[in-house]
């Protein structure tokens, strides 16, 4: 934040919370209104994965992925909309993954909760034809950042396999296919490909690879 003042003289707020619980959705949206500040663009990016066999994983980590992934995603569309909808200006991004586009052993749970955002955003963008808000969802790949550090998953191979574009380059990405209100945005040629080759593949073999993909 400190960096953006500085370097482009702009105001920036932040607030610290934990959006896993549902009730500070409410009240971030609620100090927002208070303070008069009007959200013309929403990014859902707030999210976390968790690597390992279902049955071993923590289930209150694994409940916890899904308030963060889902339900504030959802809650925070849900809050922020409304009031896109009644000024005819606004988009929101929602950050899904190349995982939404099959099930993903090791990561059973997280790439649930990507084809959850995956098709709600492709649902709500359909309901918001002709009132000029558009939703996008954005589904990177692998990344360089901190994600595969927080679920355990560096010596997975999905992450080792190649190198890795970094999360400025991704950002750019979303922020261009945002501004263009594009339903979803698959980053990178070899995504594209991928996500496209899945849909004409038996699921079971699917499963299968990505499994491969997996392992450490």
């Amino acid at each position: 934040a400190q960096e953006l003042r500085d370097e482009h003289g702009i105001e920036v707020q932040t607030v610290a919370t934990d959006l896993s619980i549902l009730s500070n959705c409410d009240q971030l949206y609620g100090q927002l209104k208070e303070t008069g500040v009007e959200v013309e663009y929403l990014v859902n990016n707030a999210g976390f994965g968790d690597y390992g066999p279902f049955v071993e994983r923590d289930d209150a980590r694994q409940q916890q992925m899904i308030a963060l992934n889902i339900a504030a995603l959802t809650k925070l569309t849900r809050l922020f909309l409304p009031d896109m909808i009644a000024r005819r200006k606004g988009s929101v991004l929602n950050v899904a993954s190349t995982a939404a586009f099959q099930p993903g052993p090791m990561m059973a749970v997280y790439f649930a909760t990507k084809a959850y955002v995956l098709h709600f955003s492709e649902a709500i963008a359909n309901e918001l034809q002709g009132v000029g808000i558009g939703v996008t969802a954005l589904c990177p790949g692998s990344t360089e950042s901190e994600f595969a550090k927080v679920a355990n998953a560096e010596r997975s191979l999905i992450f080792n396999m190649r190198a890795l574009p970094t999360s400025a380059a991704v950002a750019r990405y979303g922020y261009r296919a945002m501004m263009r209100k594009k339903r979803v945005a698959i980053h990178g040629a070899l995504n594209k490909m991928l996500t496209a080759t899945v849909r004409l593949t038996p699921r079971r073999l699917v499963t299968a690879i990505t499994r491969r993909m997996m392992a450490d």
